[in-house]
């Protein structure tokens, strides 16, 4: 029979990246966890990690034994905390992944709410365009766009898809001239997603239904959508986003729209987290109170686009 004890240090270890780390807060030395986890794969008659001198790195056995045993494993703990604190009330640590400009969507009043309603749950963010690895990140919550691989995490979708829309400056269209087809865009700066060469293809739907695919080049890139906002208003091209990011500067008159009758479906907003069950009451509270505010709003978070 497996040691509940050796299975509760493994979700630990991983939880926290290492055996110093999982050792301090255990108040054991490092040599003993690491001991206890081979004595674990021991039992279980496979590698679970993979140990270096930098890092520890789940093997795919350890991954999945991961996603069967941390939730269980949490339940645990929560059980417990539910005794010391007479309630269910949620408490800990929720660390949620997200692009790095995710709070020019995302109204950090939401989070202020979110903790005054849960005096026991703190949240950290990590905040990067790069995707974060939910496992050896640490990551409880994390908020993609686009098509999903097939990573074994649970998702729950957000938001459908969205439409995103072409719009350039008035500046940039008085002195360059509206494309008045798909295939004018090549003679046109184009503000695209960061990439070496400069160029992008976009492929976008017109008035009859048919996808259409048109090269653009640009002398501006960028990384994240409100970059090439920005790049929009500034009047350095002909820019592709999502409607509720150039919605306030249409009506403002910062941007106007080019060629409306072409549009690009882009995905929808999905939040994945590790585990299959037994999500932690904090965990649960964050994702219940994002969808809650999602579906009382309709602005949309469009700070995962595709990439």
């Amino acid at each position: 029979m497996l040691d509940l004890n050796h299975i509760a240090m493994f979700v630990q270890v991983v939880r926290h990246g290492s055996f110093a780390e999982a050792g301090r807060r255990l108040g054991l030395p490092p040599n003993t966890v690491s001991r206890r986890i081979q004595e674990l794969e021991a039992q279980l008659g496979t590698r679970l990690m993979q140990r270096s001198t930098r890092k520890l790195t789940l093997t795919s056995a350890g991954q999945a034994f991961h996603e069967r045993c941390a939730g269980s494993v949490d339940g645990l703990v929560e059980a417990g905390q539910a005794l010391i604190t007479g309630s269910q009330e949620p408490s800990g640590l929720v660390r949620v992944a997200a692009t790095a400009d995710f709070f020019d969507f995302f109204p950090m009043e939401w989070v202020a709410e979110f903790l005054a309603a849960n005096p026991l749950v703190r949240v950290d963010f990590v905040l990067s365009d790069a995707k974060a690895d939910l496992i050896a990140d640490q990551i409880d919550v994390a908020f993609r766009g686009g098509e999903l691989p097939d990573s074994g995490y649970v998702g729950r979708k957000l938001l459908g898809p969205r439409t995103d829309g072409l719009v350039a400056s008035p500046a940039y269209i008085a002195a360059r001239g509206a494309p008045a087809t798909l295939r004018d865009l090549t003679d046109h700066d184009c503000v695209t997603a960061a990439h070496p060469s400069g160029r992008a293809t976009w492929r976008m739907t017109g008035p009859d239904g048919v996808e259409e695919e048109v090269q653009v080049t640009g002398r501006f890139s960028g990384n994240t959508a409100q970059a090439l906002r920005r790049a929009a208003v500034a009047g350095l091209g002909v820019a592709l986003l999502p409607p509720s990011m150039g919605r306030l500067d249409v009506e403002a008159g910062r941007l106007v729209p080019v060629l409306p009758q072409y549009q690009r479906t882009g995905q929808g907003l999905t939040v994945l987290y590790p585990s299959r069950k037994h999500l932690p009451l904090a965990v649960s509270a964050f994702i219940g109170m994002v969808m809650e505010k999602l579906s009382a709003t309709d602005t949309l978070l469009e700070v995962l686009r595709p990439k």
